[in-house]
């Protein structure tokens, strides 16, 4: 396993929350729209954060925005994010996190290039894996 991090979801805020973040922690932050997406933002995500980190050193705080409509509880807005080493350990966790859970997005290939599929687990705990795959 590469990296285990925390993940938090904004409603619409996610960029602004992150630069506070990163003004406090004196990290450096890295942000995606959902308007660099291929073939731009579906309507209603145009102003809205796809993805964020802001990192110092080796620790990372990554974060998005929810999608217009989708429940949003401040406080219990986080997942967990691990970053596994290869796809084979990336499908045996995403299958005994959710046995006896449910799984929210499927495993599967990505645009941004990787291997990414997200669960709740039956304590109510939200994972995202993402194995990077291999460039060629």
């Amino acid at each position: 396993m590469k990296a285990i991090n925390v993940y938090l979801t904004f409603d619409g805020n996610c960029l602004e929350a992150m630069t506070f973040y990163a003004q406090c922690l004196g990290g450096k932050l890295e942000s995606h729209s959902f308007a660099e997406m291929p073939g731009g933002a579906p309507p209603g995500l145009e102003t809205r954060t796809m993805h964020a980190c802001v990192s110092k050193g080796p620790l990372a705080i990554m974060a998005s925005d929810t999608m217009p409509g989708m429940p949003f509880t401040p406080g219990n807005n986080f997942s967990i994010s691990i970053a596994p080493d290869s796809k084979e350990e990336t499908d045996q966790l995403f299958a005994s996190l959710s046995e006896g859970g449910q799984p929210v997005m499927p495993l599967g290939d990505q645009f941004w290039g990787a291997y990414f599929g997200m669960l709740k687990d039956r304590f109510g705990v939200h994972w995202m894996l993402n194995y990077e795959l291999p460039r060629s």
